[in-house]
């Protein structure tokens, strides 16, 4: 099992100044995970809300830590497709590579969810779903240097290709789950890896969603699944696994501190992780698609629902505890078939504790790395 840094967190910075002085601790703390031995830093794509306010596009923060870092793994944590046209997006990371030295980078493809995010692309909310896994095999095309032909300014189609080329032959993409079964079956079939959050599931639910991912990926691509995406998918889909020697990579967020007693955790991660998880449902009370019960809670019963999540987070969902408690959790998910957990790092805590905890992690990493 791998382990990973996320970021992705309730940033409450204002004022000149307050910003840039998050993006120091990104870059300080991806610079330590990367001296010890972190296999990757994610960074998510956030628009317009309090929540994740110094994320809107992972690729440029990405190419920031593309020359910050030398070996750890830069990847969209998640890249929400359907707001872009595929061409930048390979253009984009080819940059990322490059800055990279090549074999760094990686994706996971995200279909978005929040409405006021896409009045970047109005048209692309009804359908972003299916968008986003549409154009999965076009990115792969794109970035194994084909033409693809597209609709120019004059309205006549053009064949094309993105510049500059990558470094890397093949662009390693993830595809982001909020917890749909078929979501995590469509990964497999079309042999990307998946990523999801420990919090969405049960232990049993995670089980049952990585065997269909496992079954899935080894059946490769179901021509039964979607007749309109045959064509496009036979042209850029990864071989199928030889042997059974590749089976795709599940990776699993979960908010996380490793500290040196249970008081001291909890006395730590209470309250930054409850204004976390407080600020979160206010953002998805603020969707225009978001459930009645949720737009309809008072600050009261946010407040419960928030202490509710922060006791699940302790008990299932997270790494949150001493060390030998994330020892048990780590072996437990790699039982069930985790390949890689993504810490979140960024939900309130200062940065010389989440130097701190990453250093403790460190110190375990290489006995749950088999």
């Amino acid at each position: 099992m791998d382990l990973s840094v996320m970021f992705f967190g309730s940033d409450d910075a204002s004022g000149p100044g307050r910003h840039a002085a998050k993006y120091e601790d990104i870059l300080a703390i991806a610079a330590e995970a990367d001296r010890l031995g972190f296999v990757a830093v994610w960074t998510p794509e956030r628009h317009f809300q309090q929540f994740g306010q110094v994320f809107p596009n992972p690729g440029v923060l990405g190419a920031a830590l593309a020359v910050a870092t030398e070996r750890i793994g830069i990847r969209a944590g998640s890249l929400v497709l359907p707001l872009h046209h595929p061409l930048r997006v390979v253009e984009d990371w080819a940059v990322v590579d490059n800055l990279s030295g090549g074999g760094r980078i990686g994706i996971s493809v995200a279909a978005g969810w929040h409405s006021a995010d896409f009045v970047l692309a109005p048209g692309h909310y009804a359908d972003r779903r299916d968008r986003a896994v549409r154009d999965i095999p076009l990115l792969r095309r794109l970035w194994a240097g084909e033409a693809a032909e597209f609709v120019d300014g004059t309205g006549r189609i053009v064949a094309v290709r993105p510049q500059p080329r990558p470094v890397s032959p093949a662009l390693p993409l993830w595809l982001t789950t909020s917890g749909r079964a078929e979501t995590w079956e469509t990964a497999g079939r079309l042999r990307t890896n998946v990523l999801g959050a420990a919090i969405a599931y049960t232990r049993e639910q995670l089980a049952e969603r990585i065997g269909r991912y496992r079954k899935a990926y080894d059946r490769g691509y179901d021509s039964a699944y979607d007749s309109a995406y045959d064509s496009a998918y036979d042209s850029a889909a990864p071989a199928a696994p030889a042997g059974g020697a590749e089976r795709g990579t599940v990776t699993l967020m979960a908010h996380a501190y490793l500290g040196v007693s249970d008081e001291e955790v909890r006395r730590k991660v209470r309250s930054p992780l409850m204004d976390y998880l407080k600020s979160y449902v206010a953002q998805t009370a603020s969707n225009r698609e978001a459930d009645d019960r949720v737009t309809a809670l008072n600050e009261a019963q946010r407040e419960t629902l928030a202490e509710f999540a922060f006791e699940r987070y302790l008990a299932w969902g997270g790494l949150l505890g001493t060390e030998p408690t994330c020892r048990k959790t780590l072996l437990d998910l790699r039982d069930l078939g985790v390949d890689e957990v993504a810490c979140f790092v960024d939900f309130g805590l200062a940065r010389e504790d989440v130097l701190a905890w990453l250093r403790r992690l460190a110190v375990i990493r290489r006995d749950i790395a088999i």
